[in-house]
């Protein structure tokens, strides 16, 4: 165990839970879908940004990956949430609450690595975005 990894995971895990409470607070159920959403894109942008570039520091990388987006995005509000769904609104509020988290994530995920490659790449070969 390396104690910089630790307190990185710490420090970063400590923003994204502030920014996820926040996000949840001010959209509610929808916070959920845009912490997600957002947080697929940003996991793999970093993810792929990070393989190609090969600039920063490996506790750093653990602290944006697991830290900031590991506690930024969360599966088990997503699933309490369709389960409160379903209690509140019609099936097709939750049908399109499902399709928008899903299909949103996949895409989401997608142009982020894309979006990462290209960034990495172009940092490592010196140019500017």
């Amino acid at each position: 165990m390396n104690f910089k990894n630790i307190i990185s995971v710490a420090f970063f895990g400590f923003i994204g839970g502030i920014l996820r409470y926040l996000l949840g607070v001010w959209f509610d159920f929808n916070g959920t879908i845009i912490v997600n959403i957002l947080g697929c894109f940003l996991l793999a942008f970093l993810t792929y940004f990070l393989l190609e570039s090969e600039t920063p520091a490996s506790w750093i990388t653990l602290g944006l990956g697991t830290g900031l987006i590991g506690s930024f995005t969360t599966f088990s509000s997503f699933c309490l949430d369709t389960v409160k769904i379903t209690e509140i609104h019609a099936h097709t509020y939750l049908l399109i609450y499902l399709i928008i988290s899903v299909v949103g994530g996949y895409l989401s995920t997608f142009f982020g690595m894309k979006l990462g490659r290209l960034s990495g790449r172009n940092i490592k070969r010196g140019n500017r975005m």
